[in-house]
């Protein structure tokens, strides 16, 4: 069985596309654990809505702790992250149980997506590129095994710490190029917040000047840097 595991805050129309593409998918052998992270509107009244669901509530504590809080109550042999803005294909979670069915060597098996209409580059799992950057999005089927939680001090690169992590205990991904999900709302706050790769690359410092989004992603990239030593 694969435990879903959801984390919203103040998503509710999104969570409703997401359970509805979760309902649809070709592979129904599954759970889903809803966790409120002190929402105000009302994602209850939509979770409600869907049989084999486990609805939880806790205060504004960020998403890394609700997370942890879905993977205590699931009951699942793998897990796999959807935030309430993601749009799952309806093929997502056979072909990603497949993936990781035929690869016993792995640990977790993640796939090409899109955010909004724009697709991300995919790339093949590959340990010293991860040590650079992150290319592996938190929506990745994982054995329940060698699930290592997620860092609860870290306010960015959740999904790239809880990677690394594995990395370092041994445990490796596999992807799958295809769009298996899409982020349907990007940039409105949410934890799938991304902006352009030239942004971060534009020689700022020349210029004197460095906009706050680019400062942020600098200062939250060199934590995790720090913390595994790739500094």
């Amino acid at each position: 069985m694969i435990s879903i595991i959801i984390p919203t805050y103040n998503h509710a129309p999104e969570l409703r596309l997401c359970l509805a593409s979760i309902k649809n998918q070709s592979y129904q052998d599954f759970e889903i654990v809803v966790v409120d992270d002190g929402s105000i509107d009302n994602p209850e009244s939509v979770a409600r809505q869907y049989s084999n669901l486990q609805f939880v509530r806790q205060p504004n504590l960020g998403a890394p702790v609700a997370r942890n809080k879905g993977f205590e109550l699931a009951r699942g042999e793998f897990v796999i992250f959807v935030d309430a803005d993601v749009v799952l294909d309806r093929f997502c979670l056979e072909k990603m149980h497949k993936k990781l069915i035929e690869n016993s060597g792995c640990s977790f098996v993640y796939s090409a997506f899109k955010i909004g209409s724009k697709k991300m580059k995919y790339i093949e799992y590959n340990k010293k590129e991860l040590s650079k950057y992150n290319f592996i999005h938190t929506t990745s089927l994982i054995r329940r095994e060698d699930f290592s939680r997620f860092d609860i001090n870290l306010k960015r690169f959740q999904d790239w710490d809880l990677w690394l992590t594995m990395m370092k205990d041994g445990k490796i991904g596999i992807g799958i190029n295809e769009c298996l999900f899409k982020v349907i709302h990007p940039g409105q706050g949410t934890i799938s917040t991304w902006l352009p790769k030239f942004i971060y690359k534009f020689p700022w410092p020349i210029m004197n000047y460095i906009p706050l989004a680019v400062k942020k992603y600098y200062y939250s990239r060199d934590i995790i840097r720090k913390k595994h030593s790739l500094m």
